[in-house]
């Protein structure tokens, strides 16, 4: 089973997250979590399932419209390590920092 690991500054893009469901009251806000956190655990299984982005990364897409993320992945066969880079809203234009090479 491949290993999933999490960049330290995803933390700060799930703060980012649920900072916007709690500003905007969104009723089932942990929920939304749980559902984020679910998907990318599909990865353990299944880590080629992402669509192919620059760089050799990946892009899980999870769910859709207002309860659509997209979490920024690059997995290393040699180790059978996926690494999480970001989480993000769909309807956000593009990952909020600069990502690592």
């Amino acid at each position: 089973m491949t290993r999933i690991e999490l960049a330290p500054e995803v933390l700060e893009d799930f703060d980012r997250l649920i900072e916007h469901l709690t500003k905007f009251e969104v009723p089932d806000a942990a929920s939304r979590i749980t559902e984020v956190l679910d998907a990318i655990q599909i990865l353990s299984h299944s880590p080629l399932i992402g669509r192919r982005v620059k760089g050799g990364k990946r892009e899980l897409v999870i769910g859709r419209a207002s309860r659509g993320y997209v979490a920024l992945y690059h997995y290393v066969d040699a180790i059978d390590v996926v690494f999480i880079l970001a989480v993000r809203g769909q309807r956000e234009s593009g990952f909020k920092r600069k990502q690592r090479q």
